[in-house]
């Protein structure tokens, strides 16, 4: 995609810049002149020359990934000042460790089922969670389950369960 296929067209970066762009302009293939705040956003956390030296350190094939990943990052500082991208994979991997756990105990949940060893009240496990019976559970449980919901952020605290609370947070 060099700068000549656009009809003197300059790419996102040396308009950005204010320059006039070259047929061997190193940002032309990576920063068209549809996208012009992918090229802002980059230059802003990284710099110009920055990038440029990147680019040119970088092997040809990997360059497009190398801006993609530079344009994400820098997306993401921009949102995120202190913890960019990073903020984003801690935030869904906390997310994944919830949905983790409440499968276990739907899945708990299931083999208590099959085996038909419910408990007597159903009216509390039609919502997710049980009160806690002496014996009540199959596998030698001695509290209920608690069941994170989609509205509910709090991490499960089992010492709380394990001291008779119910699961509410």
């Amino acid at each position: 995609m060099a700068s000549s296929s656009y009809s003197n067209s300059p790419c996102a970066a040396c308009k950005f810049l204010r320059r006039k762009c070259m047929p061997d302009c190193i940002f032309a293939p990576y920063f068209p002149p549809e996208e012009p705040q992918k090229f802002a956003n980059v230059h802003k956390i990284f710099g110009a020359s920055n990038v440029s030296k990147l680019l040119n350190e970088v092997l040809p094939h990997q360059r497009e990934d190398a801006v993609n990943s530079l344009a994400y990052e820098a997306e993401a500082r921009i949102k995120d000042p202190v913890y960019g991208c990073v903020g984003a994979i801690s935030v869904l991997q906390r997310h994944v460790l919830r949905l983790q756990k409440e499968l276990e105990a739907t899945n708990a949940d299931l083999m208590r089922y099959a085996c038909n060893d419910m408990p007597s009240s159903t009216t509390n496990s039609q919502y997710g969670r049980r009160m806690g019976h002496e014996g009540a559970g199959s596998f030698g449980q001695t509290s209920g389950l608690y069941y994170s919901s989609p509205w509910n952020n709090e991490p499960y605290d089992q010492d709380s369960q394990e001291r008779g609370g119910d699961g509410n947070m």
